[in-house]
């Protein structure tokens, strides 16, 4: 039958031979000798085996320098291991994988991860931008461990944590009539030749409502409803954060009636915990964003 060694007396046994004493092993280690002599018989009685001559006392016996080495192996290995579960457990070390949409993975996440990083270099992220509906759908389905993205259906495998509110404007060509506005009323909109996209649903169930069901295009691809909207084929509605900035040719008009926001929030699994590392990046991203 195997013993069981703990990893107390081996340390002894190697302090032992790296100070050449037990008096000065007891004294490096705090230890009173026979509180440490004492240890170390007990592991020689498990072993069935003496792991030092009586004369002189310190120096190993036979069996003593075969066991050596593995106790300092075995004793690394400890340590090894001890530190990188406290790492771990601490949130100081692993990997996470994150999925937002892609107005916060462009517009937000690069200097909130650069950050993150910094302070928690041994944190691997794999970040996915994705739809907000994809979104919650990895969230849902265990591909990824943390979402932000907007809730729009109800389930009741997810936990929502609110993070921010992303006002809606109107997006048109800088050319258009309308640009120089301060702030637009749908109905100032009809008319218009409007370009439906994956947030339009906003408007729904709202006075807007007719922009969306008389919409003449449906584009959920931003590169491609940039490019329409600065061929000027029609106007959109965007959150603020999903206006392309970088855009010289487009303009971004806030909506006043109605008045709408995007609520993106935290997306998880409600009822299974996160690990450790994920744990701190969500305890970093609600410090950050959180309304």
């Amino acid at each position: 039958m195997a013993i069981e060694l703990k990893i107390q007396p081996l340390r002894y046994v190697l302090m032992v031979v790296e100070k050449g004493s037990f008096h000065a092993a007891a004294q490096q280690l705090h230890r009173s000798q026979p509180a440490l002599s004492m240890a170390i018989r007990d592991l020689e009685e498990k072993l069935d085996q003496p792991l030092f001559e009586k004369h002189p006392k310190g120096q190993l016996t036979p069996f003593g320098e075969h066991c050596l080495p593995r106790f300092r192996e075995l004793v690394q290995q400890h340590d090894r291991l001890a530190h990188e579960l406290t790492q771990m457990a601490q949130g100081h070390r692993g990997s996470v994988t994150l999925a937002t949409v892609p107005s916060v993975a462009s517009r937000l996440m690069p200097g909130f991860l650069a950050h993150f990083i910094a302070h928690h270099p041994d944190i691997n992220i794999n970040l996915h931008d994705e739809n907000a509906d994809f979104v919650c759908r990895m969230v849902a389905q265990g591909e990824v461990d943390l979402g932000i993205s907007s809730a729009w259906v109800q389930d009741d495998r997810l936990a929502f944590t609110p993070l921010l509110e992303d006002k809606v404007g109107v997006v048109l060509h800088r050319d258009h009539a309308l640009a120089d506005a301060k702030a637009l009323r749908w109905d100032q909109l009809m008319g218009e030749r409007f370009i439906a996209n994956g947030t339009s649903r906003l408007l729904q169930n709202t006075a807007a409502s007719e922009l969306v069901a008389n919409s003449h295009f449906y584009i959920s691809n931003m590169i491609s409803l940039v490019a329409m909207l600065e061929a000027r084929s029609g106007i959109t509605t965007l959150p603020s954060l999903a206006f392309p900035e970088e855009s010289q040719l487009l303009r971004f008009v806030p909506l006043s009636d109605p008045t709408l926001v995007r609520q993106l929030g935290v997306v998880k699994l409600a009822h299974q915990s996160l690990s450790p590392p994920a744990q701190a990046l969500e305890r970093a991203i609600l410090a950050q964003f959180k309304l």
